[in-house]
C-alpha cells in the first residue's frame, strides 16, 4: 500500500479557495472530478506547483512532476468541491491515512462554515 504525507502547499491552496467561495456544494464527484484528460489540458497551461495544489497527498518515494507523486484530488482544477473532501474523508479514512483524513476533514468543516451550512 502506498504511503502519504499531507500536502501542505494543498491544504493552503484549498483554504484560500474556500475564502474565496469558489466551491461547489452539491455535486456528484463521480462525475465531476477530474479525468486524465482533463489533468493533461491543465498540465498544458500550468506548472506542476499548480497542479500538485489540486492535491492533499504526496506518495512517498514517488519522483516529482509525476503524476503518480499527488493524490486525493479534491476539487476540478477551478473550484473545490464538497463532495470531493468526502471523498478524501473516506479514502483516506478506509485505507488509515490519518493525516489526509484529518486535513480533509478540517477543509470540510471550514468549507461547511463559510457556506453557512449548520446542523439541522
Amino acid at each position: 500500500m502506498a504511503k502519504y504525507e499531507v500536502n501542505k502547499a494543498a491544504v493552503a491552496k484549498a483554504r484560500e479557495l474556500i475564502q474565496a467561495k469558489r466551491y461547489t456544494l452539491d455535486s456528484d464527484w463521480g462525475s465531476v472530478q477530474p479525468r486524465a484528460d482533463a489533468e493533461n489540458a491543465f498540465l498544458e497551461k500550468h506548472s506542476w506547483d499548480d497542479y500538485a495544489a489540486w492535491h492533499l497527498a504526496l506518495t512517498d518515494g514517488a519522483t516529482d512532476e509525476t503524476k503518480a507523486r499527488y493524490a486525493f484530488v479534491y476539487g476540478d482544477l477551478r473550484r473545490v468541491h464538497r463532495s470531493g473532501l468526502i471523498a478524501c474523508v473516506y479514502r483516506a479514512s478506509e485505507w488509515r491515512h490519518k493525516g489526509i483524513e484529518i486535513a480533509a476533514h478540517d477543509l470540510l468543516q471550514e468549507l461547511d462554515e463559510t457556506a453557512g451550512i449548520k446542523d439541522d
